[in-house]
């Protein structure tokens, strides 16, 4: 399966991606704190989140603006900031006393690069500033910041990304129900797609049924990349290989023809929520088909 952003897509919608994502590499920079006076925390900030990535967060943020016909500016201030909640949850995931990754998009983690303690600290500082961000973008009413604000910190906090990182930590080398991995799953990696296309919707003052067919989409593609992700494990792929050895997965629990079958339903299903929204065929559409190869119909 493709792992590019890229892969057999028309011409037009290929550069429409590269594009994109130059854009949100461009403003990332842009918002980031300068490195002045050998300041480690901000370098390892903007190590670790302007490092090679397939940005995919903020490109749907853009996409699915763009889709709507309703792109706002400040969707692209907001995709950036939960590019650093992604960024930060990373430093995380990677640290010896977690994951303990030594290789992270191609290069090493920044616990190697800087040290464990400028890592947590890089992490806190990028978490904050993504907050900083989305309570000062411009061209959003301040009653709907603070809604995003609650949202961010929400899919962040002890019932998010930290409920399910806890869970995969103490529970992965466990036998679990194929349930309670898809769980798991979703809080680690769903949520912050489903949280990203929340805040989309609300910026562009979509009408209920988008914001709930939005979320629907979001919430079979984060699930789908899981399961894409534990297909991959063995691979490498810019980061290290074989982290799911010992860990109860669906690949373990089921095997990998049974977890493909379950990923192209969630796409089947995520491209069904685009299509109750009028929205086959355009930029949603064509990201399932980079992220994932060619359509399933």
């Amino acid at each position: 399966m493709a792992t590019v952003l890229v892969p057999k897509l028309p011409k037009e919608c290929a550069f429409e991606l590269v594009t994109e994502r130059a854009r949100i590499d461009t403003r990332l920079e842009e918002l980031l704190p300068p490195v002045e006076n050998d300041d480690l925390i901000a370098a390892a900030m903007r190590e670790g989140a302007l490092a090679p990535g397939k940005r995919i967060r903020p490109l749907l943020m853009l996409l699915a603006s763009r889709d709507l016909d309703a792109f706002s500016p400040a969707i692209l201030d907001l995709g950036c900031a939960v590019e650093m909640v992604h960024a930060a949850s990373l430093f995380l995931d990677d640290m010896p006393c977690m994951d303990n990754a030594t290789l992270r998009r191609g290069r090493p983690t920044i616990h190697v690069q800087f040290g464990e303690d400028v890592a947590v600290l890089g992490a806190v500082a990028l978490l904050s500033h993504a907050f900083c961000v989305v309570a000062s973008t411009s061209g959003v009413a301040p009653v709907l910041r603070n809604q995003m604000v609650c949202m961010l910190t929400s899919a962040v906090g002890s019932q998010g990304l930290v409920r399910g990182q806890y869970r995969d930590l103490r529970e992965g080398a466990k036998s679990r129900s194929a349930e309670a991995i898809n769980s798991t799953n979703h809080l680690k990696t769903g949520l912050l797609f489903t949280t990203a296309l929340d805040m989309t919707t609300l910026a562009v003052s979509a009408k209920p049924s988008v914001r709930e067919g939005m979320h629907r989409f979001a919430t079979e593609l984060g699930l789908a990349f899981q399961l894409l992700d534990d297909l991959q494990d063995g691979h490498g792929l810019g980061k290290d290989a074989h982290q799911d050895d010992g860990k109860s997965t669906l690949v373990a629990l089921l095997g990998r023809e049974s977890v493909q079958a379950q990923l192209e339903n969630h796409l089947d299903t995520a491209r069904k929520s685009l299509a109750g929204m009028g929205l086959t065929g355009g930029g949603l559409d064509h990201m399932l088909d980079a992220l994932f190869g060619q359509p399933i119909r």
